[in-house]
């Protein structure tokens, strides 16, 4: 069966919970043993001192460490992705963080993708260089060989620990290919020391890409997006093959920033209906998108729904090869600079003026001045995240609607 079918059962047997339809809310912090011996043996397996043993149910223990909430979320977020083992997080920035303190020590290098969502771009290169964890950047436009100087140029080519990426990019949806990084992350790796690589999947969800298959070793998601979906939780996740993940949950374990049942549970009613939500905010995107395309204020469009006609011959081959949609995040230049493009933002009616993305409402913000304000302004002219951009989280509304309120505040920009 297709993963939106098992959404609304999968992991989860009624007769356990006294034959309730959907799975409860397991509000506690701990669970009874039935013997001392039983106790004995979930921990044993928990703290990785003895291996499951094949057909052997294990217990629950503490919510910190497992909850049916938690664990059979986990359950069906592995089937979109085919992965074998998922953890989710109380926000998406725990799940990365929680990624790269594990598989970096003081003395490493990370490699990761320019421009990234801010916050992941404010811990690499200023809480991990407390940690002395060197970082060093790559454009979108940068060759295998590009890259693999680049790491060389830093001396510690040797130190490699981590490879991130995210594609497409927050806020230009610049392409990254995964596949590409992986031939990076085999050149440096070793018999002793294996580079592990990890994409940030939020601009797409588990729906429209799916990075294990390009030879990712784990995918991030902030779940408070399209998995979540509804702007009332703040979620991360992180999967990947049952080692890499033993080690991430390893982690999480001691830091104590896994899902609570209740995050778990509202997460686990999202997933039910994420496809249908997803496919009707791309259908509105496309039109939203046409729109932006011929209005006389607008400068350019940043649309994967473009690169056929606007793109370049590396970037359709990669859009192609990775993604089964366009998505629904729509950036683009208004005529001017941040007067104009704050005029656009202030009339909006319909549209709301906030941060985040992948609710079922339509979103509007300024990336330059809100999500990117930490970026080096070096970097961010580079990356065309300038004072004339705004980033648009395309909703479920009707698209017309969408449309008019656009258009409405873009008629307040005087020419």
């Amino acid at each position: 069966m297709r993963p939106e079918s098992l959404m609304m059962t999968y992991g989860y047997k009624p007769s356990l919970s006294e034959g309730s339809l959907k799975c409860p809310i397991f509000q506690t912090s701990t669970f009874v043993f039935n013997t001392a011996a039983e106790g004995k043996r979930f921990f044993e397996v928990a703290y990785g001192l003895s291996e499951q043993k094949e057909g052997e149910e294990m217990g629950l223990i503490y919510s910190r460490l497992n909850n049916p909430d938690l664990e059979i979320l986990e359950t069906r977020l592995c089937l979109w992705d085919k992965a074998e083992d998922c953890a989710v997080f109380e926000s998406g920035m725990s799940a990365i963080s929680t990624v790269m303190m594990e598989f970096c020590s003081p003395g490493d290098l990370i490699l990761y993708s320019r421009p990234v969502y801010g916050g992941t771009d404010h811990f690499i290169n200023n809480f991990l260089k407390k940690m002395q964890i060197d970082s060093v950047g790559f454009s979108p436009d940068d060759t295998e060989e590009q890259v693999i100087a680049k790491i060389n140029a830093t001396g510690k080519g040797d130190r490699l620990a981590l490879i991130h990426i995210e594609t497409p990019a927050n806020p230009t949806n610049a392409l990254i290919d995964i596949e590409m990084c992986a031939n990076i992350k085999k050149h440096f790796s070793t018999a002793e020391r294996a580079v592990i690589l990890s994409v940030d999947n939020t601009y797409m969800g588990p729906i429209w890409q799916h990075p294990l298959k390009h030879g990712a070793d784990l995918v991030l998601y902030s779940a408070t997006k399209y998995i979540g979906g509804h702007s009332d939780v703040i979620a991360g996740a992180c999967l990947g093959s049952k080692a890499l993940m033993a080690r991430v949950k390893g982690l999480r374990t001691f830091l104590g920033n896994m899902a609570s049942p209740h995050t778990s549970w509202m997460l686990m009613r999202s997933l039910e209906t994420l496809k249908v939500r997803m496919d009707q905010q791309a259908r509105n995107a496309i039109e939203v998108a046409n729109f932006l395309k011929n209005h006389p204020k607008i400068e350019k469009v940043y649309y994967l729904g473009f690169i056929d006609e606007q793109g370049s011959e590396r970037e359709k081959k990669i859009y192609h090869n990775q993604f089964l949609s366009a998505g629904a995040m729509i950036s683009f230049d208004v005529k001017g600079g941040e007067k104009e493009a704050f005029t656009f933002l202030d009339n909006l009616k319909l549209i709301k003026l906030a941060v985040s993305l992948g609710g079922t409402e339509s979103l509007a913000e300024h990336p330059y001045t809100m999500t990117h304000t930490d970026v080096p302004l070096d970097v961010k002219n580079a990356m065309s995240i300038t004072e004339k951009l705004v980033r648009i989280s395309v909703g479920v509304e009707y698209h017309a609607d969408i449309i008019a309120d656009m258009e409405q505040a873009l008629n307040c920009i005087q020419s």
